[in-house]
């Protein structure tokens, strides 16, 4: 089976794929200091709890915007699972999608992973938005080009910022309010979540919007990352929410390489 590893800035996943099926999945925080005999211990422990040895592992796929972490990651294939680790955009996963941007070098592997998942999943034009450390919109055209798109803070990292510079603030866990909910809040954590969930929803609305007016054409809208079921209660912005879009785009982008040895 496949592991594929999505390294982004606040977790690392792992996920066990087979023929393109998520089997399990494992989370940990990201710490480019962390070893390849930490990672090994943990998620041995972990494969063992799903019924799995480490030999059910015999290839391995990784997605990174943390550069540092990499060379552990590598290790951990190479020592553990006795597997030359595959990078995504790098080598035999060179990127089969045109970044038709000014700075394609820059575009994140998780974006263009995300691209290559929802293309093969949804035709025409998309609008990616990933909820992660940043939030991301992301256009995808008919042909799966990635055309471009739009960083925004994270909603923790906004509810972060808040936190650490107002004294008297408390820390609130973000949560789609219930179906009575009113936008005057009259305590102070009512008050913070309000600004925090609805503002979030406002950016969103605003953002996508402006898009769609500028694309002037129909578009398909997939949401991915945790916090999207959160958000999908309350809007209609979303015409599919996809959890795993970036494990799946390191399942294709592998399956692509292996068809064309």
């Amino acid at each position: 089976m496949l592991l594929a590893i999505d390294a982004g800035n606040t977790n690392v996943v792992f996920a066990l794929v087979d023929e393109g099926e998520i089997k399990a999945r494992w989370r940990i925080a990201t710490d480019p200091r962390r070893t390849a005999d930490e990672y090994a211990v943990w998620l041995h422990q972990l494969l063992e709890l799903e019924g799995y040895g480490k030999d059910a592992v015999d290839a391995v796929v990784i997605g990174i915007v943390v550069p540092r972490a990499l060379h552990n990651l590598e290790v951990l294939a190479s020592k553990y699972f006795h597997a030359d680790a595959l990078v995504a955009g790098q080598g035999k996963l060179a990127w089969p999608l045109a970044l038709d941007v000014d700075e394609p070098e820059n575009v994140g592997a998780d974006r263009a992973l995300n691209a290559i998942a929802a293309h093969a999943k949804y035709p025409g034009e998309l609008i990616v938005v990933d909820f992660g450390t940043a939030t991301t919109f992301d256009l995808v055209d008919g042909s799966g080009a990635y055309k471009g798109g739009i960083i925004a803070p994270g909603i923790n990292l906004s509810l972060d910022a808040l936190v650490n510079a107002a004294a008297k603030l408390p820390r609130i866990a973000i949560e789609a309010p219930g179906d009575d909910f009113s936008v005057i809040g009259r305590t102070t954590q009512s008050q913070m979540l309000i600004g925090i969930y609805w503002g979030y929803v406002a950016m969103m609305e605003g953002l996508i919007e402006r898009m769609k007016r500028e694309l002037a054409r129909p578009v398909t809208v997939v949401a991915t990352g945790g916090l999207a079921d959160l958000f999908d209660k309350h809007t209609s912005l979303f015409d599919a929410i996809e959890p795993d879009l970036t494990i799946q785009g390191l399942s294709l982008l592998y399956n692509m390489a292996a068809r064309d040895k």
